[in-house]
């Protein structure tokens, strides 16, 4: 039986949801995207739970959305993401409370605090021919996730489950059917937000490292606001007509405005490269970590013409603007939608079993 799925993204300004059907392929079949009241959640942590539980509430009903089978994303640093290697357990039964231990030695986050999460990545003998597994460690704040599901409940919403934006973002981005093409080279996702990113690397199977920074796209949008002594909300309404490629002058701005705003993003655009270097530094100082074979944007931030190749200048590996419905047939509700790149997190939380 096909599986309705609703994956759901909670920003710092925006609700969006995406519902696709789930039966060994996926189909998106209705998105929704709506503005969410500032100081709701702040920093990927809900700060007023009720006050969100009635947007969601209200969201989901102009929006006629299933109620059931929902999935959030959280992204946020307090949440711990290794790969941990499990060695002398055979026995399925014991392998949860093998990992907890192992967490508690992983991890920065005392376990009666956390709600952890496993993944087996792969199981072998080592040369003794002791039974070994590679596993994939999530380890989060319990207040951090609770709060989350605290608001959904409270609207009414039944929780399939509640998952990485990290691992979304990957899902979306690297649909299973292209796994075995893959060499083994890491492919760095970015979702680039409002107020911040989520950048996630891959080795093409499963997640490797994980890392929220706290650059979003309004810092462009500040960045126009300043040079050329605009209200924020002009200056992000001029920023979706903008391209960083030279030549480009939209309607009511001049030639010279037009190049005071390109460079006024190109030079914002410096902060979230030296971010993103120094996240791929650290990723890379890791045992057994991969060279980087490209990065993958997505977000609403990724719309903004030029983006990707004048990134790809700054850090000096290959940006590509990524398409999550690479693995995703699409409905007729939806067929003409805007670009589907800020829809990746929700695309990539429904497409969850």
């Amino acid at each position: 039986m096909p599986k309705v799925t609703v994956g759901l993204k909670i920003g710092a300004s925006r609700l969006t949801a995406a519902c696709l059907e789930v039966n060994g392929s996926a189909r998106l079949l209705q998105v929704a995207r709506e503005t969410l009241p500032p100081g709701l959640v702040v920093g990927g942590e809900v700060r007023e739970v009720e006050a969100l539980s009635e947007a969601l509430k209200h969201f989901f009903k102009r929006h006629g959305l299933p109620r059931k089978n929902v999935r959030i994303g959280i992204a946020n640093n307090r949440i711990g993401v290794r790969t941990i290697d499990v060695t002398g357990i055979d026995d399925e039964s014991q392998l949860a409370n093998a990992v907890r231990f192992r967490a508690q030695e992983a991890l920065p986050i005392p376990v009666h605090e956390a709600v952890l999460d496993f993944q087996v990545l792969s199981s072998g003998t080592n040369e003794e021919g002791v039974p070994t597994k590679k596993v994939l460690l999530v380890v989060a704040y319990r207040d951090l996730v609770d709060a989350y599901s605290d608001a959904c409940e409270r609207a009414g919403l039944r929780l399939a489950g509640v998952d990485l934006e990290a691992f979304a973002l990957l899902r979306a981005l690297t649909p299973p059917a292209n796994l075995g093409m893959i060499d083994r080279s890491a492919l760095v996702a970015v979702a680039i937000a409002a107020e911040r990113s989520t950048l996630a690397v891959s080795d093409g199977f499963s997640c490797e490292f994980t890392r929220v920074l706290e650059w979003g796209g309004s810092a462009l949008t500040g960045a126009l606001a300043r040079v050329l002594a605009m209200e924020p909300e002009a200056a992000e309404e001029l920023k979706t007509k903008l391209s960083l490629e030279a030549g480009q002058v939209p309607d009511g701005v001049t030639i010279e405005e037009a190049t005071l705003a390109r460079e006024a993003l190109r030079n914002g655009l410096q902060g979230f490269a030296r971010e993103l270097v120094s996240s791929l530094q650290f990723y890379q100082s890791q045992p057994d970590s991969l060279g980087i074979r490209e990065v993958v944007l997505a977000g609403g931030t990724a719309e903004l013409e030029g983006l990707a190749g004048a990134l790809e200048q700054l850090v000096g590996v290959t940006v590509r603007v990524g398409d999550p419905l690479v693995g995703v047939s699409v409905g007729k509700k939806v067929k003409g939608e805007a670009s589907p790149v800020s829809l990746a997190v929700p695309i990539g939380l429904g497409m969850a079993l």
